[in-house]
């Protein structure tokens, strides 16, 4: 079974590895060698106060009532069967490749400031973060800070990733044969948890 840091580990890394604004951007920034650097610890530092954000606040429910824990976890589980089945739908549906070309040179304040407007100007942060991964962390009781610093590890190896490796990963995302399998293990991932958290273990 998962430990606390696996588990939280899998969840964000299962999220993040979704196609969006974001990690496009991370992706030009690599593939362009421009600001990689800063714009990666901008990145892993609003992950950071997102996630134990989310750790802490749905600590202090968990606490005040017990009751919560059993609903974080029906609940977590029908959006992870949700999300997971969207992506294995899409690992049969995908047909786009992902675009990495970027616009023309940016200063560092241009692309921190896009940066930090394409991470906190997106609603879906705030439901992975805050929502979905404070919901699960309060499952694991006294072990629900090593969650969070697992989910935390693997955006930060993810970001890093993206943005420097992103020289080697180009050719092979640009195929949207690519993008289909990362759909399919994203989709399997998540069902997996899912059925982790419905029962209770």
């Amino acid at each position: 079974m998962f430990s606390a840091f696996t588990a939280g580990f899998a969840l964000s890394l299962s999220l993040i590895l979704a196609i969006g604004a974001q990690n496009a951007f991370v992706l030009r920034q690599g593939l362009r060698r421009a600001h990689v650097g800063p714009v990666v610890a901008v990145c892993c530092m609003s992950e950071g106060i997102l996630i134990f954000g989310g750790v802490a606040g749905f600590g202090v429910i968990a606490e005040a009532a017990p009751w919560a824990l059993t609903a974080m976890r029906w609940g977590g589980a029908a959006f992870l069967v949700a999300y997971g089945l969207r992506s294995l739908r899409a690992a049969f549906q995908n047909t786009d490749a992902l675009q990495a070309e970027g616009d023309a040179e940016q200063s560092l304040r241009a692309a921190l400031i896009t940066t930090a407007i394409l991470t906190w100007a997106n609603p879906h942060v705030y439901l992975d973060t805050l929502g979905l991964i404070g919901a699960v962390s309060a499952t694991y009781d006294s072990g629900r800070w090593m969650f969070g610093a697992g989910a935390l590890a693997a955006s930060c190896v993810f970001f890093v990733i993206l943005g420097y490796g992103a020289r080697v990963l180009a050719p092979f995302f640009a195929k949207p044969r690519a993008w289909a399998w990362l759909d399919a293990i994203v989709g399997i991932t998540m069902l997996a948890l899912a059925g982790k958290l419905a029962l209770g273990a």
